[in-house]
């Protein structure tokens, strides 16, 4: 079937999507609602038998949906409308949730049902990010597949909405409004918590912090603590710890509200107002476990950006944990399990190109620590997408093992960048130079399965989060107690040994930053306008020439008054 995707970003959800209907054997075009106009031609183009919106702000035009069946997916249960459903949701504790696939029609959200899925809201308030590119994003990939079946299906008819019928039981739900974000730190830890993370990643809680509005995201229960709402009492690794009305909060990101500000770590956007507070233990942004022979050095860093102090950081655990008299070392990500750079950092720096180049050092650290180790036998644990560098650092393993809904970006090149994190011996070493040279130039995303398929992954698992890190836990156990567990030590240490004999990884490591100087001092593929528009979320004027197949066919190009898009 010949599917169009129109979406208002190519995003995780989208990413999932597109692959998911590929994978079922579906010829699957994306266009961007940058326009009415773009929308149009795109359907004229691609003469799609389907049309289906995984995530779009904007209003379909009736010339896309009145000459195409179009299927939009809605973040909410049957019934439920309006742009803001995941903040209410959260905002007002609901116990159950659901995503729906419904027909585009004059009025929003309004049209026939085509299918839905429900599921249950975790009992502490999730982090709206967290929750959309989770179980929302887990039933909108199952609805997507499951209506590209039924418009095959003559027979299906889509259920109209009534609100009379016991399975629809949301309802019409205004946009949040700036007032419905705002909190007093003199408020209950809870409500706070709650009314921060309806709003996390964007656009954040609204609050003052040492006087100055800020957006608040990024926040966790802190210590019962006696003192003044609102005062900064503590730091740490980039977080303050802020006073509430019965305890305090640790805050991990905020974004001054003045112009051109950017979110950042807590501490960083602060700047000399929390430089005098103490430091306190009790937020970590990184940790160590072990249990039966395993090591588990786990980082969770905010959106997968890893700065470079949070580099630093990661290479000296890893240092640490290598250093350990266990068999395996698990290198376990977070949410999200790394983007590589971190670019609000980066643009927020006095001189952005330095910066660049340090944290690019630093991440390559951390890649060598993973590479390096061969005291013991290395797994890394991707419960959650990643990108860039990213990927590239959990290749230096000897088993990478991927839950089986992440999508992974190896490249770089939408980003301005020819790469480092010793892509250019690690990517080759996993799926052959010709794959490297595809994935690397195509830079459309991989799904789990076919990393699987292509060696990029040894292994994909099911499961929540939680379940898929019981899961690699236990398989790093396994591999600890394997009675062949000394000659695959002892294949990995010749591996190495003869790899740097042909070729030094710091020759690998000088040839790359070699590449990115060009890139990053002498901006010679737009690096510095990819990432202005990146972190200043700023909206994408055409579809990036490497999605837009439909257009390069046709010979047609983008809109007029669009520009160029890097995603």
């Amino acid at each position: 079937m010949r599917i169009l995707l129109i979406c208002s970003s190519f995003n995780g959800l989208t990413q999932r999507a597109w692959l998911a209907l590929r994978r079922a054997g579906h010829d699957v075009d994306v266009e961007l609602a940058v326009s009415e106009q773009a929308m149009v031609e795109a359907a004229e183009l691609v003469k799609p038998d389907l049309v289906i919106c995984p995530f779009l702000k904007d209003r379909v035009p009736a010339r896309v949906w009145r000459g195409h069946r179009t299927v939009i997916v809605h973040p909410g249960p049957p019934g439920d409308r309006g742009p803001s459903s995941l903040d209410w949701a959260i905002a007002d504790a609901e116990p159950e949730w659901g995503v729906t696939a419904l027909q585009a029609v004059e009025e929003m959200d309004a049209g026939p049902i085509w299918g839905y899925r429900m599921f249950p809201m975790p009992a502490e308030p999730p982090r709206k990010s967290a929750l959309y590119n989770g179980p929302v994003a887990d039933a909108a990939v199952e609805l997507v597949v499951e209506v590209a079946a039924k418009a095959g299906d003559a027979s299906f008819r889509p259920v109209p909405l009534d609100y009379r019928s016991p399975e629809v039981r949301g309802r019409l739900r205004r946009a949040m409004r700036h007032a419905d974000r705002e909190f007093s730190w003199a408020e209950p830890t809870q409500d706070i918590v709650r009314r921060v993370r309806a709003a996390d990643g964007s656009p954040g809680g609204r609050a003052r912090l040492c006087d100055v509005p800020v957006r608040v995201f990024d926040v966790y229960r802190g210590p019962d603590l006696a003192g003044v709402p609102g005062q900064v009492v503590a730091r740490r690794e980039g977080a303050v710890l802020v006073g509430t009305g019965d305890g305090s909060v640790w805050v991990g990101h905020v974004r001054v509200e003045r112009e051109g500000a950017v979110k950042l770590p807590a501490a960083l956007a602060m700047g000399d107002l929390v430089a005098g507070v103490p430091e306190r233990s009790g937020y970590s942004e990184i940790t160590y476990d072990r249990s039966d022979g395993v090591g588990v050095v786990s980082f969770d860093f905010y959106n997968g950006a890893m700065s470079t102090d949070q580099c630093r950081r990661l290479a000296a655990a890893l240092r640490y944990g290598a250093a350990q008299d266990t068999r395996v070392l698990v290198v376990r990500g977070g949410e999200v399990f790394s983007n590589g750079v971190h670019l609000n950092v980066i643009e927020a720096s006095r001189h952005p190109e330095l910066e660049a180049w340090m944290n690019i050092n630093a991440i390559n650290a951390v890649c060598r620590e993973v590479l390096g180790c061969v005291s013991q036998l290395v797994v890394t644990s991707i419960g959650g997408n990643a990108g860039a560098g990213g990927v590239m650092m959990g290749l230096g393993a000897d088993r990478v093992i991927v839950r089986d809904s992440v999508v992974l970006n190896p490249h770089y090149r939408t980003m301005g960048l020819f790469g480092s994190e010793l892509w250019t011996y690690v990517l080759p070493r996993r799926v052959g130079p010709e794959q490297a040279r595809r994935l690397t130039w195509e830079a459309l995303p991989i799904g789990a399965a076919e990393a699987v398929e292509l060696g990029l992954a040894d292994k994909a698992l099911g499961g929540s989060r939680l379940e898929f890190e019981a899961r690699v836990l236990e398989y790093a156990e396994r591999l600890a107690a394997d009675p062949g567990y000394d000659r695959l030590l002892a294949g990995r240490r010749q591996v190495r040994e003869v790899d740097e004999r042909r070729k030094p990884l710091d020759a690998y490591r000088a040839e790359e930053l070699a590449e990115m100087s060009r890139d990053m001092f002498d901006d010679r593929s737009g690096f510095r306008a990819a990432r202005r528009a990146f972190v200043g979320k700023v909206r994408a004027q055409a579809t990036p020439e490497h999605l837009a197949r439909h257009r390069e066919w046709s010979g047609a190009s983008a809109p007029a008054d669009a520009g160029a898009s890097h995603m």
